[in-house]
């Protein structure tokens, strides 16, 4: 967990509001969760390995002194991401919610792992979500309206991965794993990107997996540039409406793309969720093999909580590592306006400071007031490198002198 200082705070909140516009431009609406879940709704959840980095709450009082084992003695922890606290919230309150929902989410989420580079204990994550809506259709909308508000804080290069959860399904059973055992495949297969075929190949021996059915699903994946070439190779293996839907998310987002970014298929994509149930998407910035967004539907969640199935699916962006790239790229942001700072004795008149300081934010400019340093030198200087374009140094009988570099408006309403 960090500290964030003011600069970033700044580039956070204007990278929020781009992404807000967007998302409400395509018909999302915000809504809130709590931080805290009950910790056996978190840890039934198929979180996959996030399930074992949850920041557990003690119990309180009496409950905490008569619990006999350390699994008795937390009932509530951290949520690990927003969709778990989503299919709560909406199992709960569907009957006062529009249908289908279309929701937005932005807050901090807790994992108890190894702080390093890009990923810390707490961070931010960024979240639309489609409840209600079974086509393709709405994996359509979460892809373009992700990478349209990725483009509005001036990311470009970036490319869509996607796949199927069921392509994958068919595959590891085509190449003769158990399906029983699926999910520890899909675990290795996630590394592929990152360590290499024969790395995953000696994963997969190792816990026990067929060599030839590792070999085989290796030499799979070299093969299915497309689903339409996957198809072919596994036969029967997926149905028909799988491939259907995957070739019209592909064919209907390359179109709208107009080469804003890249859609490619990807059979090697896995996401590390055990709730996903069909599509699942990445998006990746230049020639990183990092993603900074991703998601994917996930149509049996909601049904354990209510008793039937509500299809779902979600597009979640990684705002830290979006702010960490718009960081590196030195990205900055100063307000509605030119910021202005407005210098001034301690031991004047404040009526035409305040008078002036008023007029200019009716303007729309950010105005900052300081009382005169000892080295006004030094305190100017410092005011240029924090970002303020315009300073007025105020005179005791209510004049400006105005420094900086822009001119204008906020010289005007000073003069």
């Amino acid at each position: 967990m960090r500290d964030v200082l003011p600069d970033e705070v700044a580039l956070r909140d204007w990278a929020m509001a781009q992404i807000l516009a967007v998302y409400r431009r395509h018909g999302f609406v915000r809504i809130e969760t709590p931080a805290v879940e009950s910790l056996r709704l978190l840890l039934r959840s198929e979180g996959g390995e996030n399930e074992k980095l949850i920041f557990k709450i003690l119990k309180r009082g009496e409950k905490l002194q008569t619990a006999d084992r350390p699994e008795e003695m937390a009932d509530l922890g951290l949520r690990f991401d927003l969709t778990v606290p989503l299919v709560r919230y909406y199992a709960h309150n569907q009957s006062r919610l529009p249908q289908p929902l279309k929701a937005i989410q932005i807050g901090p989420v807790w994992r108890a792992e190894r702080p390093q580079q890009g990923r810390y204990r707490q961070f931010t994550q960024c979240d639309i979500d489609v409840l209600g809506v079974a086509s393709e259709v709405a994996e359509i909308e979460l892809i373009l309206a992700t990478t349209e508000a990725l483009a509005a804080l001036g990311l470009k290069d970036l490319t869509v991965r996607l796949n199927d959860r069921r392509v994958l399904t068919a595959m590891v059973a085509h190449c003769g794993f158990d399906a029983a055992r699926a999910g520890s495949v899909f675990i290795a297969l996630d590394k592929l990107d990152k360590v290499g075929a024969d790395a995953v190949a000696a994963e997969l021996r190792e816990a026990g997996h067929p060599a030839d059915a590792a070999e085989r699903l290796l030499a799979l994946l070299g093969r299915a540039t497309t689903p339409a070439a996957l198809r072919e190779l596994l036969g029967a293996g997926a149905e028909a409406a799988v491939w259907t839907a995957l070739q019209r998310i592909l064919d209907t987002v390359t179109g709208q793309a107009a080469g804003r970014f890249r859609l490619v298929f990807d059979a090697t994509l896995v996401r590390g969720m055990g709730y996903y149930t069909g599509p699942i998407f990445e998006v990746q910035h230049g020639d990183s093999t990092s993603s900074i967004a991703g998601g994917g539907r996930y149509d049996r969640m909601v049904g354990r909580f209510i008793g039937r199935d509500i299809p779902a699916t979600g597009f979640s962006i990684g705002f830290e590592r979006v702010i960490g790239l718009l960081l590196e790229r030195g990205s900055s942001h100063e307000g509605d306006g030119d910021r202005i700072a407005l210098v001034f004795d301690e031991t004047m008149d404040l009526a035409p400071v305040l008078a002036l300081a008023r007029d200019l934010r009716e303007q729309g400019h950010p105005v900052l007031l300081e009382t005169r340093a000892k080295r006004m030198g030094k305190q100017l200087q410092d005011l240029e490198t924090r970002g303020f374009r315009r300073i007025g140094v105020m005179g005791a009988d209510g004049t400006v002198e105005w420094r900086g570099t822009r001119t204008g408006t906020a010289g005007e309403a000073g003069a």
